[in-house]
C-alpha cells in the first residue's frame, strides 16, 4: 500500500470541506479541461441555449427562497443575477398577472411542489434567464379579450431555458416566445389542458433558433408547437398523445429538423407549409391520423450547432413520463 503523507492528507480534507460547502466551484483540473460542480439548484442549459454565450441565468449570484408573490415579484424584476427558489405554491395577484423577469434570473422550484398558481412570467425583454421544476398556469376564465393570459410569455428576448415545468389551463398560450426571441431550449416539460399550446417565432423576421426536446403534448388542441418563421427549430425525442388539432406544425419559412418523436392517437401530428423546410427521422406515428408531412427540402444538422443524445423513438414514451414536470430531485 502506498501511503500518504499528512500534508497532502490535509489538502485532501481541505478540498473535502470545500466540495461539501460550496455553491459553484471549480474543484479539480483534469488535463487542460476545468470541472466546474454545480450545487443541485444551479444548472446549464442545452440546445440552442447553450450557444451566444450560454444561458446560466442567476448562477453565481444571490440566492434567495421565496414563498410570497410579492418577493417573487421583487427579486424575479430586480437587477443584477439571483437565483430565486420557489417553495409551495404561489397564488399571483392580480389573477393572471405575468411576473416581469429581467436579465440574469434562474426562477426554479424546490421539490416537486413549486407552483406559480393564477399567474406566469413576462420576459419583455429578459436575456439569459432560466426557469425551471415548477407548475404554472389556471390562469383561464374562459370569457373575452381578458382571457389573454400566458404561462410564459417571451417577446425579443435571447438564451432562454425553459425546463421541467408544468404548463396547463392559461387563458392563452401556455408558452410563446415571440418577437425574434432566439437561442432557446424548451425541455422536459409537460403542457396539458389547453387549446393554444405553444407557439415559436411568430414574426416576420427568419431570425430564431430553438431546441425542443423531451416533452410531453397530452390531449392538447393546436400550437404543439407551432414554429413560425424560425431560423432554426430543433424538435426531439418529444411525445404527443391525443392531440386534437396538430402537433408540430413547421410554419413559414421555417427550417425544422423533427427526430425520435412518438405521435400517438394524434390528430395531423407532423404537417408544414410549402414554403418550410422540413426534415423528419425516426419518428413514430401510432394510431393517428390526418397529415403526416413529408421531407420538403434539406434541412439543417443540428450537430454542426451543439452536441446532443437521441433516444429511440420507441422508448419516448416511457422516458418522457418517468423525467417530464417538477422532479424533487433537481433542487432542495
Amino acid at each position: 500500500m502506498t501511503s500518504v503523507s499528512f500534508p497532502v492528507l490535509k489538502q485532501l480534507n481541505t478540498l473535502t470541506e470545500l466540495y461539501s460547502n460550496m455553491k459553484v466551484a471549480t474543484i479539480f483540473s483534469i488535463g487542460l479541461q476545468a470541472v466546474t460542480v454545480l450545487a443541485g439548484c444551479q444548472d446549464n442549459a442545452d440546445g440552442f441555449a447553450s450557444l451566444n454565450g450560454g444561458t446560466t441565468g442567476g448562477n453565481g449570484g444571490t440566492v434567495v427562497t421565496v414563498s410570497t408573490f410579492d418577493d417573487l415579484k421583487k427579486y424575479a424584476s430586480a437587477s443584477g443575477k439571483y437565483v430565486i427558489k420557489v417553495s409551495g405554491r404561489i397564488t399571483a395577484s392580480p389573477f393572471g398577472y405575468e411576473i416581469p423577469v429581467s436579465n440574469d434570473k434562474t426562477i426554479i422550484g424546490i421539490g416537486s411542489t413549486g407552483e406559480i398558481y393564477q399567474g406566469g412570467f413576462g420576459l419583455k425583454p429578459a436575456n439569459n434567464v432560466i426557469i425551471r421544476n415548477l407548475k404554472i398556469g389556471n390562469t383561464d376564465d374562459g370569457t373575452g379579450a381578458e382571457n389573454d393570459r400566458d404561462g410564459i410569455q417571451v417577446d425579443t428576448s435571447s438564451n432562454i431555458w425553459i425546463d421541467h415545468c408544468t404548463f396547463e389551463k392559461s387563458g392563452d398560450g401556455l408558452v410563446d416566445l415571440r418577437k425574434d426571441s432566439t437561442y432557446y431550449t424548451v425541455s422536459n416539460n409537460i403542457f396539458r389542458n389547453h387549446d393554444k399550446t405553444f407557439g415559436i417565432g411568430w414574426t416576420d423576421n427568419v431570425v430564431a433558433q430553438g431546441t425542443i426536446h423531451h416533452n410531453l403534448f397530452d390531449g392538447t388542441n393546436q400550437r404543439n408547437p407551432s414554429a413560425d418563421n424560425l431560423k432554426y427549430a430543433h424538435l426531439y425525442n418529444n411525445y404527443l398523445r391525443g392531440v386534437k388539432s396538430y402537433g408540430h406544425y413547421a410554419r413559414g419559412k421555417t427550417n425544422a429538423r423533427v427526430e425520435n418523436c412518438y405521435f400517438e392517437s394524434s390528430k395531423n401530428p407532423l404537417q408544414a407549409d410549402s414554403t418550410a423546410t422540413l426534415t423528419g427521422k425516426g419518428n413514430v406515428f401510432k394510431s393517428c391520423t390526418g397529415t403526416q408531412s413529408k421531407d420538403q427540402g434539406t434541412s439543417f444538422d443540428p450537430s454542426s450547432f451543439y452536441k446532443y443524445t437521441l433516444d429511440s423513438g420507441s422508448d419516448v414514451p416511457s422516458k418522457v413520463l418517468a423525467n417530464a414536470g417538477p422532479q424533487a430531485s433537481i433542487c432542495s
